[in-house]
């Protein structure tokens, strides 16, 4: 199978075909949810180190555990279970008060205004030390909510726990950030 054919293909066929051994349509897999995992892990951990690390290992542990997955058109669910959960655990064994690299977010436009650009850093790392400040779960909840668009079932089910808690971790992180990027407003 070449690569133009793999591109081609839907998650479950190539989550198939991968199962059965065919490292192609895993590198297809691998090319399609890299970007989506390394940003969420980014933003749960903080560290591009860190999150580098733990989407090599998601990936390292969904190709061995293929045959585990009873539905193929569950893959990406399971993808974003797997990468949570490995973020919380980079989380857990952190020292309690671990930095944040500096250089973890996109430069502004060439094109912006200087002072623009220096409010919108500023505005940036403001709602980085914010995250820092939730709860490891309190962050997942939000990044896999609000940045990745996750329904408030698939939180649940990626996070091991209730909707009901999902919703209350969503709502402290919510009124934790807007206190503090309130002076941003």
């Amino acid at each position: 199978m070449s690569v133009a054919e793999a591109a081609a293909l839907d998650d479950a066929t190539l989550v198939a075909r991968s199962r059965d051994g065919d490292v192609r349509a895993y590198e297809q897999l691998v090319r399609r949810y890299q970007g989506p995992m390394y940003r969420l892990a980014l933003r749960i951990v903080g560290s591009t180190g860190d999150a580098e690390d733990a989407v090599q290992d998601v990936f390292l542990t969904a190709w061995r555990r293929l045959g585990q997955l009873n539905d193929d058109a569950a893959f990406i669910g399971w993808l974003y279970r797997t990468t949570t959960n490995q973020c919380l655990n980079v989380l857990r064994k952190r020292k309690p008060h671990a930095d944040t690299e500096l250089d973890e977010h996109e430069s502004p436009a060439p094109r912006t205004r200087p002072d623009r650009a220096v409010e919108v850093s500023a505005q940036l790392d403001a709602l980085q030390a914010a995250l820092r400040g939730l709860t490891p779960e309190q962050r997942a909840c939000w990044v896999l909510r609000e940045v990745h668009g996750r329904s408030y079932d698939e939180i649940a089910e990626a996070i091991g726990t209730t909707q009901q808690s999902v919703r209350g971790r969503l709502a402290r992180a919510r009124a934790q950030l807007a206190e503090v990027m309130a002076p941003w407003r």
